[in-house]
């Protein structure tokens, strides 16, 4: 405890390992190799996550629904799909560069493919002076070895920026903490200082582009830590969090008024697009999706293949050890606060909605990469010289048996998909090419890759306008599509009713 009754966690958050807990023992372990504490450690394990979804490309393609969503509002090759309430405008951002250039998918996941390889390599540099680099590379590995991380990596979507950012942001709030106070009765760095704290609104700010909600989740407990740790009060910090959900949020805001008629309003119909936010036991339902599908909604599905998801059922004990190490190296507080920030962002996909998706609790897995890789590292390094052949085994081989277990998962899920762009060309056949609209069942990827402009409900479309109307086949057209020429698109459950010339 502090002065006054103040918390202080930050007299424990010493970076350099202390005599006796064995980091120094294995200095001979790094001969021929850059040493423990190398920024190469970070650049290698980036390097091997870009290259490891370069492998993969052309299996994924194909935009995914939500994809054709975010791609469409700055791509030239259809008209934007309907932007509704419960999205944000970061992801377009995001491939703005891209897509201003080049229609082609396989472009724009190499092009995801690069920068979530470098957002990764800056997301552990914001702890680079936490850490020792071997183990925030370990972190990344962990992070980067997950088949849902690297399914996304190269996907226009935003759960991964989400979490970079957020890993980002407690390093650099961390580190911003520790110029700020006085040491020794040296007076701070005062322009670091305020680099950091830039740092930090940016990260926040991006994690407010890409999901406005789950940046509040992120920014609450920086918040609390900076009102409750005594050595981490600092009006700054506060001041960069809430600038940087500002700066983020103020396009969201501004559109809530354009389109939706107001923030709560917007809010509102978000909650009922998810089904209404409330309390919910989405535990089991993430545990059911964990290994796919990449989505579950509704989650009536059984667990898929349970033996693949002991990692998940470990991962409290896994990060409770790791702060057990960072609190022997003299650095709880920063293990404690990533692992907090973790647990809150996950909060409202495990106790507040009805369905799954993996993908959901990437930024959750991003935070606690590093407690975990603290308990790991301590299992490698900190144990007694006579049981450390034991540690190192038992940890290469779960890493090697979780890498070999994501892969088989990331394979599985890469071949099956819809062939969007197959019943695309499909309607561009029959006559529905642009100008042209598409309504019904998966209206808006098959409509994107017709070329089309998708809409939900029925709209006036003049006789210029070729029509579509997409049903599972067996059913009949709505009432104002009688007459319509059916024709059943291959490999789908489908049927297109097209609207006759001149009508």
């Amino acid at each position: 405890m502090g002065h006054h009754g103040r918390v202080s966690l930050t007299g424990l958050d010493r970076s350099r390992p202390r005599p006796g807990t064995g980091a120094h023992q294995t200095r001979g372990a790094w001969r021929g190799l850059p040493g423990p504490d190398s920024i190469w450690w970070l650049a290698l394990v980036a390097a091997a996550f870009t290259v490891s979804q370069f492998a993969y490309l052309t299996l994924h393609a194909q935009l995914g629904w939500d994809e054709v969503v975010y791609v469409s509002q700055v791509s030239s090759h259809a008209p934007a799909a309907w932007f509704d309430p419960a999205r944000s405008r970061g992801v377009p951002l995001l491939v703005t560069p891209v897509m201003m250039l080049t229609s082609s998918v396989t472009a724009l996941r190499a092009y995801l493919a690069v920068v979530s390889g470098l957002g990764l390599f800056g997301a552990l540099l914001a702890w680079r002076r936490l850490r020792p680099a071997w183990v925030l590379a370990l972190a990344g590995l962990l992070l980067g070895s997950l088949w849902v991380v690297r399914y996304y990596g190269s996907r226009a979507m935003p759960n991964l920026w989400l979490a970079l950012a957020g890993l980002a942001a407690v390093g650099l709030f961390l580190q911003a903490a520790a110029a700020l106070a006085p040491d020794g009765g040296r007076q701070p760095s005062r322009r670091r200082a305020w680099g950091l704290l830039a740092g930090l609104a940016a990260c926040v700010a991006v994690a407010a582009l890409m999901r406005p909600g789950d940046a509040v989740f992120l920014a609450a407990p920086l918040v609390v830590a900076v009102l409750v740790v005594g050595r981490w009060r600092r009006w700054q910090l506060a001041a960069a969090i809430v600038a940087g959900l500002v700066a983020g949020g103020l396009e969201w805001a501004i559109e809530a008024y354009a389109r939706f008629g107001g923030v709560f309003p917007r809010l509102h119909a978000a909650s009922a697009e998810q089904g209404g936010l409330g309390l919910h036991l989405g535990v089991l339902a993430e545990l059911h999706a964990l290994n796919g599908p990449v989505q579950c909604r509704p989650c009536t599905i059984g667990w898929q293949h349970p033996a693949l998801s002991v990692w998940w059922l470990a991962l409290p004990a896994l990060a409770a050890l790791g702060l057990l190490a960072a609190h022997r190296a003299g650095r709880l507080g920063s293990g404690l606060l990533a692992a907090v920030c973790g647990l809150v962002v996950a909060v409202q996909y495990l106790f507040l909605l009805d369905y799954a998706d993996p993908r959901f609790l990437i930024p959750a897995y991003a935070l606690l990469a590093v407690p975990v890789a603290d308990g790991l590292g301590w299992l490698l390094t900190g144990v007694r010289p006579g049981l450390r052949p034991v540690t190192w085994t038992l940890v290469v081989a779960a890493l090697a048996l979780q890498l070999v277990s994501q892969q088989s998962v990331l394979y599985k899920e890469l071949h099956t998909h819809n062939n969007f762009s197959r019943t695309g060309a499909d309607l561009n056949r029959l006559g529905v090419v642009p100008p042209c609209l598409v309504r019904g069942k998966l209206l808006i990827p098959i409509a994107y890759y017709a070329g089309c402009a998708s809409a939900p409900l029925p709209a006036d479309a003049g006789p210029g306008v070729h029509v579509a109307v997409l049903k599972v086949t067996g059913n009949g057209p709505p009432a104002w599509a009688r007459g319509w020429q059916p024709h059943r698109l291959r490999g789908t459950p489908l049927t297109a009713f097209v609207r006759p010339p001149g009508r």
